[in-house]
């Protein structure tokens, strides 16, 4: 299984009154993993397709603890956990590495996304290619435990 990691940087504006990473701003950062992984990876693996277009159909998020600003960045991996005829499922962990060896989650999501053709104003089905680039990634469902 492979997935895709992206670091994240974090932004003094994105703490909230709280002290820390606001709701909001995860998907801001799930968001910027995501187009990371499906139009420069892909594109890079000759997938190229995605970034012609693509809807988001459905956010899924469990937050699990609280993050605070700090010069690090934060840890997304990204991988694929469907794939259908003209929709797939993106999951996500936004995590650290404890000083254990274990991890530390923040956030654990997914995204339903539809590749989109603009010119026609329609979801289009998945190519071939793409599903050879997105296979690469399947994975199952991370194990959410309770905080």
């Amino acid at each position: 299984m492979a997935r895709h990691i992206y670091a994240c940087p974090l932004r003094w504006s994105d703490m909230d009154a709280f002290g820390h990473v606001n709701n909001v701003v995860f998907l801001r950062y799930l968001e910027e993993a995501r187009i990371d992984f499906m139009f420069t990876q892909a594109a890079a693996a000759g997938a190229g397709e995605f970034a012609g277009g693509s809807v988001v159909a459905r956010h899924e998020i469990d937050y699990k603890r609280p993050l605070v600003h700090r010069p690090e960045p934060v840890t997304i991996e990204t991988w694929v956990t469907k794939i259908g005829g003209a929709s797939l499922t993106v999951s996500y962990e936004i995590k650290d590495v404890a000083e254990d060896g274990g991890d530390i989650v923040y956030v654990r999501a997914s995204t339903v996304v539809v590749p989109y053709d603009l010119a026609e104003g329609r979801p289009r089905r998945i190519s071939p290619v793409e599903r050879e680039f997105l296979g690469r990634f399947m994975d199952e469902e991370p194990v959410v435990a309770a905080v």
